[in-house]
């Protein structure tokens, strides 16, 4: 029979209907996407008996008995690498399911949605699929709208979106930080950026910033009082000063009970969302819609600890200052052979000058604070599997242990942005009503990165990752990993330029090599360099992680291991820089689009490495 144009439209849209009713008839599960910030994953028990085999950290006391219970219900990634060392860089990878090198977003730069390479969200993907989609907390992906002028204008990539900031503003957290343009009604000239905003429990705002206290010195006294009420220790410079209004926040304890945290609101709202079916709720000043349960929904929480500042509640507080902690300690051998990049970080964040009591008080305290964040991701996936089965709706929750990692003084620093173990591995945990695809009490250990969590949970949705619209995803879906029909891993891979400057690594099970990839920020400007570079211009850091699981001695120029180098480096290289390596001129505000590409060598990144 001869087709024309009226029986292939007919075909077209026949196929379309078979398609779409295939997947009305296979139930698309409510997806829960969990993530914390800044947290290691020394801080929960499964984590620790798999990877270290005991349930403590080596540091000392922790508990995480709502994420244990996770990892008993459902399957736990326990090598999951991120891709980026920042907050922004790793939530655009598992926003957009590619790795930095391929996104060109490879710090905190704004950038938009018009420039030619790129694609839907996650949340955009799904809600294309049918999903309402929901977010309340911190997001961190810093993606812009351009309108016809080109100009940068907001834009929302979850259909309900929660602002974090606007909720402590309003009183609802008991601590956030912004702009004031005035204050006690009195308008400040110029406006304050960066103040940080203290809730105290009887809900007075309390403003701390150097810039409030040079217009107004009797900030100064508040500033005193606040950081000896909730017994503040902030980051402070070997042989600086110490500051009562400037420096991150170690150590300290909450101005609220627990539940009345930033993030005990964000866990409140999620419930809000979804007890309020189809029925406005009230967020602070602002009226949302909650959820409509003849819809999937893709709900988004974005948890702020262990991020600074570090502000347990105190009932926390107290019963982790009942325990001693190792503290880690960093050598002068360790620092001499340190790759320069790295090193740079560790200077922007040492800590090892603190004292001991301000060590010991920051380690007490952040993993007081996780223990704290892990009661509320419990409320969060008990809340959200409720409202599932009430419905008679399958499910699925993807907890993510931080966007990166922590140290707490590993290597003579705080802070993270390096490739080192305690930066880049963040286990994930898969828990769904379907226990086939993801069985109760599984420990996968093949290699697994962010990456992957874009795949897993629009195949989890329904969608054909096969069809043309999803060829740009980077990652492997979950699923297929555990069913052995994902192919597995060799090493992982990332790239992060924030703090280090430009820096790329490549993880095997038994090594770790890094490298700086360029001489410049300039997007553009010499991507090819590191091809020709000596090895000291690459200024490398390998180690070996059989022998040095810790990563303290830097073998990258030891003649034993130059055969190992030279293999990680090719393989590294050839991928970053050569396997369809886009950068983009963003600029400031995000409004850029012209793209600069590198793709001499396609196809390098196929998961295997064989040294």
């Amino acid at each position: 029979m001869k087709l024309n144009k009226t029986t292939t439209l007919f075909t077209v849209i026949l196929v379309a209907f078979i398609k779409f009713n295939a997947l009305a008839q296979e139930q698309q599960p409510n997806i829960l996407f969990i993530v914390t910030d800044d947290q290691r994953y020394d801080s929960v028990k499964t984590f620790n008996k798999a990877i270290d085999g005991n349930e403590m950290s080596a540091l000392g006391y922790i508990e995480s008995p709502e994420v244990d219970k996770l990892a008993e219900q459902g399957t736990t990634f326990i090598n999951t690498y991120c891709q980026a060392t920042g907050c922004a860089p790793s939530r655009a990878v598992m926003h957009q399911g590619r790795y930095t090198f391929r996104s060109g977003v490879y710090e905190f730069e704004w950038h938009n949605n018009k420039a030619e390479h790129m694609e839907p969200s996650l949340p955009e993907q799904l809600a294309d699929l049918g999903y309402q989609t929901f977010h309340v907390g911190k997001l961190g992906y810093r993606l812009k709208g351009l309108d016809e002028q080109g100009n940068a204008k907001g834009y929302k990539v979850y259909q309900t979106d929660i602002d974090f900031r606007r909720l402590g503003f309003e009183g609802l957290a008991d601590h956030t930080y912004g702009s004031i343009s005035e204050i006690d009604g009195k308008p400040l000239n110029p406006k304050v950026n960066r103040v940080e905003l203290f809730i105290s429990p009887e809900g007075r705002f309390e403003y701390v910033c150097q810039d409030l206290i040079d217009q107004k010195p009797e900030y100064q006294q508040v500033a005193e009082d606040i950081t000896k009420k909730y017994d503040l220790i902030r980051y402070y410079k070997k042989n600086g000063k110490k500051s009562i209004s400037e420096g991150m926040v170690v150590s300290g304890v909450s101005p609220q009970a627990a539940g009345k945290t930033r993030d005990g609101y964000y866990a409140h709202f999620l419930n809000e969302y979804l007890v309020n079916e189809n029925k406005p709720f009230n967020a602070g000043k602002y009226k949302f819609h909650g959820v409509n349960p003849k819809k999937p929904v893709f709900a988004h929480i974005g948890f702020d600890f262990p991020h600074t500042p570090v502000l347990p509640p105190a009932e926390f507080r107290e019963r982790f200052q009942k325990h001693t902690y190792k503290i880690p300690e960093v050598t002068d051998q360790e620092l001499a052979s340190m790759a320069k990049q790295m090193k740079r970080q560790v200077g922007s964040k040492y800590s090892d000058h603190f004292t001991q009591e301000e060590k010991q008080k920051m380690i007490q305290d952040y993993y007081a604070f996780c223990a704290y964040g892990d009661q509320l991701v419990g409320k969060a996936a008990n809340d959200f599997i409720a409202y599932s089965e009430n419905n008679n709706q399958p499910w699925l929750v993807i907890y993510v242990c931080g966007d990166h990692g922590w140290k707490l003084n590993e290597h003579g620093a705080v802070s993270k942005f390096t490739p080192w173990d305690w930066d880049s591995h963040n286990p994930i945990i898969v828990v769904s009503s379907d226990k086939k695809k993801f069985p109760a009490g599984k420990i996968v250990k093949d290699f697994t990165e962010f990456v992957d969590i874009a795949p897993t949970a629009l195949s989890a949705a329904g969608a054909d990752l096969t069809e043309k619209k999803f060829q740009y995803l980077d990652g492997l879906d979950f699923a297929k990993t555990i069913s052995k029909e994902a192919p597995i891993r060799d090493y992982i891979i990332g790239e992060s330029h924030a703090v280090t400057g430009p820096r790329a690594y490549i993880r095997t099970k038994d090594y770790v090599l890094s490298l700086k990839t360029r001489p410049t920020r300039t997007e553009g400007e010499d991507m090819l360099w590191a091809l020709s570079a000596s090895w000291e211009e690459l200024d490398p850091a390998l180690y070996d992680t059989k022998k040095d699981p810790q990563e303290i001695k830097n073998v990258a120029f030891d003649e034993a291991y130059q055969n190992i180098a030279l293999k990680m480096k090719e393989k590294l290289l050839n991928i970053v820089l050569g396997d369809n390596r886009v950068e983009i001129n963003w600029g400031r505000q995000g409004t850029g689009t012209k793209i600069f590409r590198s793709n001499f060598a396609p196809g390098a990144h196929d998961y295997k490495l064989k040294i």
